[in-house]
């Protein structure tokens, strides 16, 4: 059982990536783009420019949308992460200690789900993996051209 599991972890893991970077994604398209009944639930989007509104909902929306895509997952995680811990400690946590009183469940959980991300990459079914077939089979042609230098 522990075997059919293992051999089944990329497809997982590359699942778990796709949902929460879609997720994510529409989550910055609220704010931005005003899908989705919008920041304020009524179609509106955040203003062009404030900080911390809008500048978290683009990089929800671009790192959302490259995680979503298994593109430069690693880095769009890290930010990612990053963006949500500032959320979580400079927006929620002053308002109580623990998330279920502070409503900072969303930023807490995207925080640490980014931050698995890190650490474990794309999984299957992500871009990462065809751009490094391509880069490790064009770098194996090109040291068979290279000349040999004394």
């Amino acid at each position: 059982m522990t075997e059919r599991l293992n051999s089944a972890q990329p497809y997982a893991l590359g699942a778990f990536r796709i949902v929460v970077g879609l997720l994510f994604a529409c989550h910055g398209a609220r704010d931005l783009l005003g899908l989705f009944g919008g920041a304020d639930g009524s179609g509106g989007a955040v203003e062009t420019g404030t900080w911390p509104g809008w500048y978290a909902a683009l990089i929800e929306l671009v790192g959302g949308t490259l995680v979503l895509l298994g593109l430069g997952t690693r880095a769009a995680a890290f930010i990612s992460s990053g963006a949500m811990a500032y959320a979580y400690f400079k927006v929620h946590q002053p308002e109580a200690l623990w998330p279920i009183e502070n409503s900072g469940e969303g930023a807490a959980l995207y925080c640490w789900a980014m931050f698995l991300l890190v650490f474990t990459g794309s999984g299957a079914l992500g871009l990462d993996r065809l751009v490094t077939k391509r880069s490790s089979a064009n770098s194996g042609r090109e040291a068979e051209r290279a000349p040999v230098a004394a």
